[in-house]
């Protein structure tokens, strides 16, 4: 499992860690749908795209002289589940079709 961390956000290091995981076997489970995309097994968590949009709308508050300490704490409201199809294949691994009907995106 791959916890947020700056030295695996790299596209290069992405890659590398899903090569590794397949290289050995192991079904790579991430929060980033982005390292499914690279070569992990799966992904579980905030969707990107909309959690940037909120820092976005919070950094032009801020920007326009609202304090960053009167804003709320918000948390990810929508999360995303990605399955990587092919590395499953690869480590010859069944996914139950209920959660294939949960997936957000299915990668072939």
């Amino acid at each position: 499992m791959l916890l947020g961390s700056p030295t695996f956000v790299s596209p290069p290091a992405r890659t590398s860690f899903g090569d590794a995981a397949l290289k050995h076997g192991l079904p790579a489970i991430t929060f980033l749908k982005s390292s499914a995309e690279a070569g992990a097994l799966m992904a579980y968590g905030p969707s990107a795209p909309r959690y940037y949009a909120r820092a976005v709308i919070l950094a032009d508050k801020i920007l326009k002289g609202e304090k960053s300490g009167d804003q709320p704490i918000e948390r990810p409201d929508q999360f995303e589940l990605v399955i990587n199809l092919r590395i499953a294949k690869a480590l010859d691994l069944t996914i139950p079709a209920t959660l294939l009907s949960l997936a957000d995106a299915l990668i072939e």
